[in-house]
């Protein structure tokens, strides 16, 4: 078993079964939002990290980005199955390649 399935199957259990002290616990208890706003502040570690940091301290944020997005996962009911199902099907395509985006000329 990876450890990705692992880390995802101990947010489920954690959803299923709420464990005292579990930060894991803590998140599906405060809800969406405190789970947006963590994958959000972990997407800009790792964008700050990319800029400035090391690459040991971008895999530091990197992990708690896709620790935060599982958590995620787990509360919108997303499986790891759904998303590598994606994958695949994103896989398949080819020559998409999207156009650039006008820029913005009326603010």
């Amino acid at each position: 078993m990876s450890e990705l399935r692992k880390q995802y199957e101990t947010a489920v259990d954690r959803k299923n079964n709420p464990e005292e002290g579990s930060y894991t616990t803590y998140l599906f208890n405060k809800g969406l939002e405190k789970i947006l706003k963590k994958v959000g502040e972990e997407s800009t570690e790792v964008i700050i990290a990319s800029l400035n940091g090391s690459k040991e301290e971008l895999v530091g944020e990197i992990n708690d980005l896709i620790y935060h997005v599982l958590v995620l996962m787990v509360e919108k009911g997303i499986t790891l199955e759904d998303v590598e199902a994606e994958m695949v099907r994103r896989s398949q395509k080819q020559h998409n390649l999207k156009a650039e985006r006008k820029p913005i000329t009326n603010l």
